[in-house]
């Protein structure tokens, strides 16, 4: 079955989602409530949303594989080989037969977004800030889509900061304002998983369209509708549409937010003068809360299973891949099955090298569950020999949002071999009987992890 939205999802997943009838404020409340929650907890669904009468507002949403599995109708311990086997093929999008997202159509008014709930998270927020929305536009030289997820600060009226710090966005502006044009872009919010997905997916040569991409990810084309203000198509069952344009050559700061990396990031960025939201009936705004497992998961199927894919390619042995949470992607540990020492340091660099994101990889067998903190630090203390299994990378580039770069131009990179290599017996594992686990689940079930 495929969803066609994201209401469709919730209605699938029945009682893994929690309604809160409770009245929670959008500011610092409902993001309290969603940071909080652990991640093997239900979906929320706030219901009752301080100053927004009819709004409601999900969240805790993907923060889990069992969730993220539901939202691809695959097992957990299949999902990143569903993903990459159907981001290879691209179904094209279609022209939508009706458009929920036009329910309601607001084109008037010196404060157009004021309705929307748009979550302010931490105390030193300069403001709200929308964190999943999907910014669609298209380059006007050529025609191309561009889609990606941008953070966007409320500003005054009917004015957006955002951060265009990843192509192909932050592209087609500077080309826009090369000749003084403003750009024309259009915000989707409140998604099915995959099209989120989708949109924060490396394109490739086969498939270069991130909207084919979530068809093939959904398995149906995605329905589209062209702007009310703007001359770009969104999705026609999103729950939010903001309309608007990019100002050319007008900057405003954009910041202090609580970003990804769990610390305070601003900027000096372009501004979006807004045109017209359109939503449905009693709306649903997804609440995406930074440094969460929300984002943990989505970095994890977009970013780590892409480079999952990759590394096989150039590296015998690969078995598995995690990005360490909390780490906004900035630290992965790798398995791998029979590959030398020499192979595993070709293999760092290639990780290193591959995602400038990436500032720490650590590389063990497969005997390590790379989802266990525990095990991770276990190989790290008795297979790890920091003189000879330490690389260091300098003079790399620096990520945007890194707080250790400081606006620094250059960053520096390590890997850590926490294989076993060439090692005898000393490096063998201490296992417990597998019949004795098991009798011992069987009886012992609730206190087993």
């Amino acid at each position: 079955m495929t969803y066609r939205d994201l209401r469709a999802f919730l209605d699938a997943l029945g009682d893994d989602v929690r309604r809160v009838d409770a009245p929670f404020d959008p500011r610092h409340e409902i993001a309290a409530a969603l940071r909080e929650a652990r991640a093997e907890a239900p979906a929320l669904l706030f219901e009752n949303v301080a100053g927004h009468p009819g709004w409601r507002v999900v969240g805790n949403l993907i923060a889990n594989r069992r969730r993220l599995a539901r939202a691809f109708e695959t097992a957990e311990a299949e999902l990143a080989e569903t993903y990459l086997q159907r981001k290879q093929r691209g179904i094209d999008p279609v022209d939508a037969r009706d458009a929920p997202c036009k329910d309601v159509i607001v084109t008037e008014g010196d404060d157009l977004i004021g309705a929307v709930p748009i979550l302010t998270h931490h105390e030193r927020d300069a403001g709200p800030f929308i964190t999943t929305g999907v910014v669609l536009c298209k380059d006007p030289a050529t025609g191309r889509r561009g889609m990606g997820v941008h953070r966007m600060m409320v500003h005054a009226g009917r004015r957006l900061g955002i951060l265009l710090a990843n192509p192909p966005l932050s592209l087609f502006h500077a080309a826009a304002e090369s000749r003084g044009e403003p750009l024309e872009i259009a915000v989707a919010l409140g998604l099915e998983p995959a099209l989120v997905v989708a949109s924060v997916v490396k394109v490739g040569p086969l498939v270069p369209d991130k909207m084919a991409i979530a068809g093939a990810l959904r398995g149906a084309p995605v329905e589209m509708v062209r702007g009310e203000t703007v001359g770009v198509q969104v999705p026609a069952r999103a729950e939010v549409v903001i309309e608007g344009r990019v100002l050319p050559n007008v900057r405003q700061r954009e910041g202090p937010f609580g970003e990804n990396t769990g610390a305070y990031f601003s900027n000096e960025s372009p501004v979006v003068e807004v045109t017209a939201v359109t939503h449905r009936r009693q709306p649903i705004y997804p609440g995406l809360t930074p440094w969460s497992a929300d984002v943990d998961m989505l970095l994890w199927l977009a970013a780590g299973t892409e480079m999952l894919g990759q590394l096989r390619a150039h590296v015998s042995g690969v078995a598995d891949l995690e990005l360490m949470g909390g780490t906004a992607g900035f630290s992965m540990v790798i398995a791998t099955s029979g590959t030398s020492r020499t192979e595993v340091r070709r293999l760092i660099h290639l990780a290193l090298a591959m995602d400038k994101r990436l500032k720490t990889v650590t590389v063990v067998d497969d005997d390590v569950d790379i989802r266990s903190p525990r095990e991770i630090a276990w190989a790290m203390a008795t297979r790890h020999r920091p003189a000879q299994d330490t690389i260091v990378i300098e003079g790399t580039e620096a990520y945007v949002i890194d707080p250790s770069a400081s606006g620094a131009a250059q960053a520096s990179k390590i890997g850590f071999d926490a294989t076993r290599g060439g090692g005898g017996a000393a490096f063998d594992k201490a296992r417990l009987s597998a019949a004795a686990v098991a009798k011992a689940r069987a009886h012992l079930a609730d206190l087993m992890p």
